[in-house]
């Protein structure tokens, strides 16, 4: 796929070598389907390909209708809308593989991809949103008004993108499954201090310190070879482990998708009420 082809994010490249991608479906606040998802993995692709580009940035697109900067949205998580694939090739369905909900392909891509990806975290990132900067982003710097929430297991179902794996190594397993059973909002504050991202920055001040930083990571200012040696260094030891854990999250996703459980969070959230459930 050609980054002119991109529909759902927007691919830019500067001169000097900074990588720009946006998730740009603000009207629902970012939320990524498995065509977003497509289109990310492409766009890794294309960077990785592109021996100008240095670095990635990916961030999410301001509502144009809104100017309150504590409503903006990375990233929603997965848009689950019967909808969202109209209007995509037979092609492009033909590729996408439907029962990889945990998206092994895109964390798989973007966990060998050696070259730095930065989060511009500017909103709320949830569910997807947040797994997806835990297992791609070398770097997550977030405005003061951002909140991450898991909210997967209120729907049912459990977290992807090796979240499983990684977020208990980040913060240990206990307060891993405080996150992943309760699914609690977490603002970015508290995310800071349990590890989880680099830096909370003035939201006015959110894009330029993340170019700052990717500039701080190629020449002149960085020896550019030795940045991607060093990525490689750490995360390919963790490959099999990473791998694997997608594996458990699709079969326990595909498990998850057939119970009485699942369809009552659906219901529950269609109707506007709490889901009531029986725990099969």
């Amino acid at each position: 796929m050609r980054i002119e082809e991109f529909k759902e994010i927007v691919y830019r490249e500067e001169d000097n070598g900074i990588v720009t991608v946006t998730l740009n479906i603000p009207k629902r606040k970012n939320a990524i389907s498995p065509y977003t998802l497509y289109e990310l993995f492409w766009a890794v692709d294309a960077m990785e390909k592109d021996e100008a580009a240095r670095v990635m940035i990916l961030t999410g697109a301001k509502d144009p209708d809104n100017d309150d900067p504590a409503k903006e949205a990375f990233c929603s998580g997965g848009y689950f809308n019967p909808n969202a694939m109209a209007g995509v090739s037979d092609e492009i369905k033909a590729d996408i593989d439907m029962t990889d909900i945990a998206q092994a392909r895109l964390t798989l891509k973007m966990w060998q991809c050696d070259k730095p990806i930065i989060a511009a975290v500017n909103g709320l990132f949830i569910g997807g949103g947040f797994t997806m900067c835990l297992a791609g982003c070398d770097l997550i710097y977030c405005s003061e008004h951002a909140w991450a929430q898991l909210p997967f297991v209120g729907l049912g179902i459990i977290p992807e993108l090796a979240s499983s794996y990684l977020l208990p190594r980040l913060i240990g397993f206990q307060r891993a499954k405080e996150i992943m059973f309760f699914g609690d909002r977490i603002p970015a504050k508290k995310l800071f201090e349990m590890g989880i991202v680099n830096k909370v920055l003035p939201h006015d001040q959110l894009m330029a310190h993340a170019r700052e930083m990717a500039l701080r990571l190629i020449p002149p200012k960085a020896a550019g070879y030795a940045v991607r040696t060093a990525k490689r260094t750490l995360h390919q030891p963790l490959f099999d482990a990473i791998a694997t854990a997608l594996n458990l999250e699709n079969k326990g996703l595909n498990d998850c998708f057939k119970t009485a459980d699942f369809m009552e969070a659906l219901m529950a959230r269609a109707e506007k009420r709490p889901p009531a459930f029986q725990g099969k």
